[in-house]
């Protein structure tokens, strides 16, 4: 059987969470497109369409820190991705964080940042 993801719910794109292979951390989450879906398949590294860009975006191209694919599950209704990739140079989130859920809320809606960006992005993103 093969995978046929159901692109038409949301405007041609499915949310695709991603997960570190070894831990199940949730390193982020973002979207997919057709292309995205085909490009991760055939070249084992993620890639997203980009809703602000409107244009896919290999992760890591600029900084080097790519998902190297390890696994995907999609869910019981085929609009949903999990990717459990390898993260190269310890980093997914564009601000340096190992994971883009690096913000803890309480019940009272405070904020607290939990870990220490692993690189500079004003160094990397020049």
């Amino acid at each position: 059987m093969k995978a046929v993801l159901d692109f038409k719910k949301m405007d041609g794109l499915v949310p695709a969470v991603v997960q570190d292979h070894q831990t199940g951390e949730v390193l982020m989450v973002a979207f997919m497109n057709p292309e995205a879906w085909e490009t991760t398949l055939s070249t084992g590294k993620a890639t997203f369409y980009s809703r602000t860009r409107q244009t896919l975006w290999t992760k890591g191209l600029t900084s080097g820190n790519v998902q190297l694919v390890k696994e995907i599950r999609i869910d019981c209704d085929d609009d949903t991705v999990v990717l459990k990739v390898e993260q190269v140079g310890g980093a997914a989130c564009h601000t340096g964080h190992r994971s883009c859920f690096f913000k803890r809320v309480d019940k009272d809606q405070n904020v607290e940042v939990v870990g220490e960006p692993v690189f500079d992005p004003k160094e990397v993103y020049k």
